[in-house]
């Protein structure tokens, strides 16, 4: 059977004011509860706690030697529920596991890995990869810290947060018959397409917005990341669906590709950061997730800048 360990409050007192009517007050008790707890303390301990000594109550060694541990284990019970100190993240050892799609590995990884080596050296960030998990759960268990994907439903409990959107367009290498009439939906699903899926998948919105005029694709390839399926495509005359941001960062690092706008009705994708409620306070998460909103939010800006320019 645990103690009740609010008796650690009450002998406190008795021992500092000496006296059952003095313990009471101090406690905000009537002197016959006040009785009542010493006795409960006597049960507790096996000891008397308190003897007569004239008209007196003096302790007992057992209650002396008790002393100075009530203080300590008081102390301690109070530092707990207390508010933690301010963290230096600078000393932080701690290893983030993030679950994100390719559009944020590729085009924002390099600045977080900037980011945290100047505010939180000693911290690991580990991507992991999709798994056939489900994603809420792996959040649940605390298998991955942060979730950055197309937005979908997640648990109640679970907090997201908006990123940035992003539309699809169509890769091709530079020098593809495409480039050489009017690119119109029949001309695109003539040419075999890349898939991109670390599931194998083949179907998508694509197809949906296809099927809706009356065609259909043919995937030829599916791989499970963005980069291995721009490597694929500069041998051949595949066409590569990709986020708008991505592909735009392929031509940013020299490949020579072309984009083109996909001449299909299809809805933007929002692009959202998840997390558990335990990390909702958590110094080190709160500052992952903080320096990702404001590394997307300058990415939106230089994204206007350009559109804006061009």
């Amino acid at each position: 059977m645990r103690p009740d360990l609010n008796l650690l409050y009450a002998l406190d007192a008795l021992l500092e004011e000496g006296s059952v009517v003095g313990a009471a007050r101090r406690m905000n008790l009537s002197p016959p509860a006040m009785s009542r707890t010493l006795a409960r303390i006597r049960e507790t301990t096996g000891d008397p706690i308190f003897v007569q000594a004239g008209r007196q109550l003096v302790p007992t060694p057992r209650a002396l030697e008790l002393r100075n541990q009530i203080k300590d284990a008081i102390q301690g019970a109070a530092g707990v529920l207390e508010p933690s100190a301010e963290v230096d993240l600078k000393l932080l050892d701690t290893r983030f596991h993030v679950r994100a799609n390719d559009i944020f590995v590729a085009i924002y990884a390099g600045a977080l890995l900037d980011a945290m080596q100047n505010d939180m050296p000693r911290a690991t960030l580990c991507f992991t990869p999709e798994e056939d998990d489900v994603d809420d759960e792996a959040l649940r268990t605390g298998r991955v810290d942060l979730f950055i994907s197309a937005s979908r439903e997640l648990g109640h409990e679970i907090r997201v947060q908006p990123l940035f959107s992003t539309t699809m367009v169509g890769v091709a290498r530079e020098g593809h018959p495409l480039f050489k009439d009017e690119i119109t939906a029949k001309r695109v699903a003539r040419w075999g397409h890349i898939g991109v899926s670390r599931r194998g998948k083949t179907q998508g919105p694509i197809d949906a917005a296809l099927a809706r005029l009356g065609l259909d694709r043919h995937v030829a390839l599916v791989v499970p990341t963005p980069s291995s399926a721009l490597l694929a495509l500069q041998g051949s005359d595949l066409i590569l669906p990709l986020p708008e941001q991505l592909a735009r960062h392929a031509l940013r690092m020299g490949m020579r590709v072309r984009l083109f706008e996909l001449p299909l009705a299809l809805s933007s994708v929002l692009i959202t950061q998840a997390w558990h409620p335990r990390y909702q306070h958590e110094p080190a998460h709160q500052w992952l997730r903080r320096t990702i909103r404001r590394l997307t939010e300058d990415g939106r800006e230089a994204a206007a800048d350009t559109h804006a320019s061009a």
